[in-house]
């Protein structure tokens, strides 16, 4: 049995939960997220939500730990929301809040408008660079209800200019380590032809 897959999910109070044909609603005080759950798994709304599978074959039981973690995200992105934060290192470097969208001077001769799909905020905190943080120059904190759609706006943001190794410049995500390159040593002598 899948470790992930058996365990029960907790509705908290103000989270109701829905299933019809094979859709599953889950509606809270923040939103509310639908997704169509594959055919062979099955699953039951009580007090908890449980998740089962009809055999052990592989197929289902891949299925059965993936569609129990979906199922919990809908839980927790409806009662109490997720966040990734990115932070953007390098002098000069800049992002403004639009209506939607981020404004990005980060390097290009040109400021990029990067929108933000529906259901996605943006918080930005800019630094004055100071101390250990001298090259962190804003954090932009991404919140929204639905995990999947926030993982892969964030990864797209990110893209937009990708630490590089020599300084560390560009978006990182919180906490994220960057493995730092040594640029050219200083030449030891001069050279003669």
């Amino acid at each position: 049995m899948s470790r992930i897959g058996k365990a029960p999910i907790n509705v908290p109070a103000g989270v109701t939960a829905e299933l019809s044909d094979r859709r599953l609603t889950v509606s809270g005080p923040r939103g509310e997220l639908s997704r169509v759950l594959p055919e062979p798994i099955e699953v039951t709304i009580e007090d908890v939500i449980r998740v089962s599978r009809p055999s052990d074959s592989r197929q289902h039981r891949e299925l059965h730990g993936l569609v129990r973690s979906l199922v919990a995200n809908m839980v927790h992105g409806v009662s109490e929301g997720f966040v990734r934060v990115l932070e953007l290192y390098g002098v000069g470097l800049r992002v403004q809040p639009q209506e939607g969208s981020l404004r990005l001077q980060i390097g290009f001769s040109h400021p990029i408008v990067f929108d933000l799909p529906e259901g996605i905020t943006a918080q930005i905190e800019t630094f004055v660079p100071t101390g250990d943080n001298k090259y962190l120059s804003c954090r932009v904190a991404l919140s929204g209800i639905d995990k999947e759609l926030l993982g892969e706006t964030a990864a797209r943001l990110r893209a937009k200019k990708k630490p590089e190794p020599y300084k560390g410049k560009g978006f990182r995500y919180q906490g994220e380590h960057v493995r730092r390159k040594a640029g050219k040593a200083a030449q030891a002598g001069s050279l003669q032809g």
